[in-house]
Order: structure tokens, then sequence, then C-alpha cells
């Protein structure tokens, strides 16, 4: 057998490099680069073998090591999951910056590489510069933390341990089942040892994304359903877009006339303007949707966690002896709520219904919803048409965004009242133009993870919609992205703090505290200029007022070869009315204030509603 000498982390980054994905356009890498952050603990090892690959495989420095690692997510999204990115950082802070981002992509099912370096498995030196130590288990380092936000976590205490460490590694990331984030914490020491490795380790390999055919029982039992049923509504989740389904769902509903609501990750399979797309679903959702969520007697959850905020709190589908099926690839979000499960990759089970369902069409269709629909396209009219108020609220920024953005641009946002305003009015016109991050709803995702979607499609505009409190959070990757030549259009929107909390905080009678700058300790805003801050990252940066002012500012920003950033002062108070649901959030049973004893009653009320529905 032919072997090749070579340290651990030449032979994890020659191996990396020579992973492949077959896809319509051919075979691609899958790992289209690595996002590092040097420190003592992966530069000498991982640095030096990713500049001798640095051909194959880019090594990109970013700013913030959980900024990198949203960036890398984002792209893994944008790309549908065929292809990922690898994280790497050194052994303490720099690790457990990026154990956040490992939380999003866990929850949101995303793949991302991470190879935090550890402490030394000889444990010589012991305790190594930033070591974390635990006082009852020697085995402990900081990376441990990636281990309940990880699908896959290894530590590499040998060199020779990367050949199975390495495949399944592979095989977690690009399982549409189990896809999410991986954890090799590799030791620094290990990282520069030599071994012989096998020559026939490093081969170009060719993956295949699964498409997995369902059971056939399964089917016939979701068809017999379909034809009994009345009012069935599909309810389309993130699963749609990485089977790439989307023409598959639109001809399914097309020739069936089943109404289709969208989750915030399914949103944008389906066209706007598509006659069963009745927009998004739940707590932000659209009053045509809940509408036929609250009628449907039965619900086809088809790629979909179905969370809190897409079933109301469990409360939205309140139809007498409904019946729920959830389509998805893994079991364990099929079989939820109860539902009968089909596990199946969201295409193959559409193409599957389409061959049983010939010439049948709901009886209440979506044609016989077309009133609904109407009544909310007005509702989007109101809602982002401009007024005479002195501040705009967040859903007129977004409709002048829409209105100056091109037919391919993408969108991009992810916590806050943003996302929530963005789900019920921005109007997807091309698949792949929203991407919201709501599975883990993180603060500071939104500049990060645009700079992760224009570096997987270069070639559409990149609009990102950030509010005060996130862009304070994370904005260190703009100029990442002005040092990369990576373009964005990044609108800044100042509500002076956490609008949307504090929202929340006064509907649920609470004093306002603590959430906007005003009833902060100290209660005085400090005289933050955004625009002079984007600008010294090397941005073009500029402050505006009012939506003339904004479209007029895309519109030099589109012209603009570089990241360009757009501030403009926005109403805190001001929401959509239309649309929505009941969300469950606990209310104090015990308070001093008047006002909580009042919500308090009204939770309790709505707990019994919900109660008698079920």
């Amino acid at each position: 057998m032919s072997t090749l000498r070579c340290t651990a982390a030449q032979a994890a980054v020659r191996y990396l490099a020579n992973q492949y994905v077959a896809g319509p356009s051919g075979e691609t890498r899958y790992f289209t680069g690595a996002w590092a952050i040097f420190g003592h603990g992966n530069v000498a090892g991982l640095g030096e073998a990713l500049h001798a690959a640095r051909d194959e495989l880019p090594t990109y420095r970013a700013h913030n090591e959980q900024g990198m690692a949203h960036a890398a997510i984002a792209l893994a999204k944008q790309t549908r999951r065929r292809h990922a990115m690898i994280c790497t950082s050194s052994i303490g802070p720099g690790a457990t910056n990026m154990v956040t981002a490992a939380a999003l992509a866990h929850v949101n099912r995303l793949p991302v590489l991470f190879l935090p370096g550890d402490v030394f498995a000889t444990r010589t030196p012991d305790p190594v510069l930033q070591q974390v130590e635990d006082f009852a288990d020697g085995t402990v380092s900081a990376n441990d933390c990636f281990r309940p936000v990880s699908r896959y976590f290894d530590r590499i205490t040998r060199p020779e341990q990367l050949l199975d460490a390495l495949p399944r590694a592979m095989a977690t990331l690009l399982d549409p089942a189990s896809c999410g984030p991986v954890t090799l914490a590799f030791c620094q020491d290990v990282q520069a040892q030599a071994h012989d490795f096998p020559e026939s380790f490093f081969r170009r390999r060719v993956w295949t994304v699964r498409a997995q055919p369902p059971d056939p029982r399964d089917v016939e039992e979701l068809v017999r359903l379909l034809r009994s049923a009345r009012s069935p509504l599909i309810v389309c989740g993130g699963g749609v877009l990485y089977s790439q389904a989307e023409e598959t769902l639109a001809a399914f509903a097309g020739s069936t006339d089943i109404p289709v609501a969208e989750t915030q990750a399914g949103k944008g399979a389906l066209r706007w303007d598509h006659p069963c797309n009745l927009g998004g679903i739940g707590v932000t959702g659209s009053s045509a949707a809940n509408a036929a969520a609250a009628a449907a007697d039965l619900v086809v959850g088809i790629g979909t966690r179905l969370q809190d905020f897409t079933t109301g709190s469990r409360a939205l589908f309140s139809a007498p002896d409904r019946r729920l099926v959830q389509v998805n690839v893994a079991p364990y979000d099929a079989a939820k709520h109860g539902a009968l499960a089909v596990v199946g990759d969201a295409a193959a089970v559409l193409e599957c219904l389409r061959e049983r369902l010939p010439g049948w069409r709901a009886p209440a269709g979506a044609t016989g919803m077309a009133a609904a629909r109407t009544g909310w396209s007005a509702a989007w009219e109101k809602a982002v048409v401009p007024t005479a108020q002195p501040l705009p609220s967040d859903a007129q920024v977004i409709g002048a965004v829409w209105r100056s953005s091109a037919q391919d641009a993408v969108v991009v946002c992810a916590a806050g009242g943003l996302p929530g305003e963005l789900h019920k009015l921005w109007r997807c016109r091309k698949a792949g133009d929203y991407h919201v991050e709501y599975g883990y709803s993180c603060m500071g995702y939104e500049i990060a993870g645009g700079l992760g979607v224009k570096m997987a499609e270069p070639q559409r505009e990149v609009y990102v919609l950030v509010g005060d409190g996130s862009y304070l959070m994370l904005n260190s990757e703009l100029a990442t992205s002005v040092m990369l030549g990576k373009k964005l259009i990044v609108t800044v929107l100042d509500n002076h703090g956490f609008g949307c909390i504090n929202r929340l905080q006064r509907a649920s009678g609470g004093a306002a505290f603590n959430t906007l700058w005003a009833d902060s300790y100290g209660g005085t805003a400090p005289p933050i200029d955004f625009a002079a801050h984007a600008a010294s990252l090397g941005a073009i940066a500029e402050r505006v007022a009012g939506i003339a002012q904004l479209e007029q500012a895309l519109g030099r920003a589109r012209a603009s070869d570089r990241t360009y950033v757009i501030v403009i002062e926005t109403d805190p108070a001001a929401v959509t009315a239309a649309g929505g649901a009941w969300w469950d959030v606990a209310i104090p049973e015990v308070s001093s204030r008047s006002a909580v004893t009042a919500a308090r009653a009204a939770y309790i009320d709505r707990l019994g509603r919900r109660s008698r529905e079920d």
C-alpha cells in the first residue's frame, strides 16, 4: 500500500480539498473555502497546511469568529446545502465565539465544519494558554461546549483518527436528515504530528446528495387523506428549497388547487403571485394564510419543523377533526405534533403525489380564496406605502427596498421585528431571494450572513436589513466585505434600542424597561453615528431622513461598486397590524402592576380557548 507522510493538519486539508459533489452543472468542490482567524492553537498546524493548499482551498480572513461562521452558514443555506465552508479558530475565546453560530446551524439544519484548536493531547504543557480546566474531569476543554450543538463531534488526539473522523464528518454534512454542524476539535500538538497516510485516502471523492424516496404505504395513506379532505393546506418549509422542489411544488399546487402557506425558511419556494400562494403563516403570517390554516381539515407540512411561530403556539390549526401530515427527510421532525409521518425527500414525495392524483382538485381550494388574497394585497399596500408620519415604519422601509431592488436581488435579515415584517410583506420574485435566519433568530447574523450570500451568488445584488441593536452586536464583517470586494447594500434601521422586545414588553403589561435607550439605565441615548462608523470600516455610508431620501440613496447604492450603508431613523412602536396569530408568551401570575394583572387575565382566557379548540 502506497503511503504519503504528512502532518495531521496537512492530511485533513488535503482530504477536504478533494471532496466533491455531483450536481446538474457537473462535479464541484464541496468546500468552497475556509474561514480562519489564526491563534496559537491553529496557526502553526492548520495555518501552514491551509497556506500550502490556498489555490485549491482558499482561506479567508475574518474579524470575528462568530461572524465568519455566520458567513459560512449563510453560504450553505444560499447554495441549498450543496456546498459548505470550514471554520478554524484558536483554542480559547476563538473557539467559544463559534458556539453560538454552531447552535444557529444546528437549529436550521445547515452544514458547516468547525476545526477549533484544542489542548495538547500529550498534556505535557498542561494547562496551556486559554485552556478551560474542569476540576472534576481532565478530558474537558472549551470545545466540549460544541457537543450539544454539533450533529457529529470528535476530538482528534492521534493523526490516524482522521481516517475515520473525516469520512464520518462528510457523511453527516451531506446527509439530508442529519445535516448540520460538525466539530472536529483538533489538538494543537496533533496537528503538527506526522503519519504515513494511505495515498488512497486522498483520492478525489464525489458525493451524491441523497433524495430519499418515501415508503409507498405512507404515500397511499396521504393520497387517501387528500382525496377525503375538503379544505387541505400545504405548509411549505425550508426542506422544499433544500430538495430543490420549487417547480414541483408549483406544478402540484397548481394542478390540485391546494393553497400553500410559507414558513420563514420556506418563503420564496413559490413566487408571491402564484395563484395558490397565500403568503406567510403563523405569528408573522398573512391574514389569508392564517384563515386557511384555521379552516383546514388537512394540514400537510412539507420540510418544516412546525415551530411555535408557524403553528401559533399549536393554536392555529383549529378546525374540528383536522388531520396533520408531516413530510420530512428527518424522522425526528416528521413525527412531531402527532402527525402522520411521511419520511422522504420533498421533491420525491410531491412527484409521487402528482402521479397518484391526476385530475383531482381540492373541493375548497385556492381558487375560492381569491377574495382573501385580494384583501391581503390591500393590507400590504397600506403597510408599505409612505405616510406623513414623522418617522417611517419598518414596513415602509421594506417597501422602499423591494421597489428599488432588481428582480433577482436577495434580502437578508435575522432577528428582531424586521423578520416578522419581511415574512408578511416581502414579495418573492425568484427562488433564493429571501434569506432570513429565524430558526435561531440570532442578532448579529445579518451583515455576516449577507457576506456569505454574496460569496454564494456574487452575480446577485444582496440587500441586508438590520436594526441598530443587531448592528451594534456584530458589524465587523462590513470590513471583510470591503476587503474581499463583496458588495452589500446595508440599510440600518435606527429605532434607538430593541424596539421589537419593547413592544412585546408593553403588550405583556410590563413597563418599558431596559429595551429602548430611553428606558435603560442612564436614560440617555449615546450619539451613535452609524454612517460614520460604517465609513470607518471602509464602506460608503450616508444617513437619510424619510422614505423619499431612502429610495434616492438606494439608487446610489445600486450604482456603487463597494459596500454601501444607509442609515434611517424609524418608529420603534409602529408595526403592521394586519395578519398575525396568537403567540404563547407566559405572563406573571402575580404582579403589583395592574397592566400585568389584566394581561394575565387575557392570557388565561386565551389558554382556555386553545384548550377548548384542542
